[in-house]
């Protein structure tokens, strides 16, 4: 498996101006979708679908 485009907690934490471990909070509650593989990575594209998800319209 090629994780070598997912973003790790710490670049999505930066990304987003949250801490490292709200972001965790997030991926037990199943709002942001995460592979475990040794530590949680996520996909761009899930980052993404977060974000508009919490996109007012």
């Amino acid at each position: 498996m090629d994780l070598s485009g997912y973003l790790t907690v710490r670049k999505v934490a930066r990304k987003l101006d949250l801490t490292e471990e709200r972001v965790r909070e997030l991926i037990n509650l199943k709002q942001i979708k995460a592979t475990k593989v040794g530590k949680w990575r996520i996909k761009p594209v899930d980052l993404e679908k977060f974000i508009k998800s919490r996109t007012n319209r």
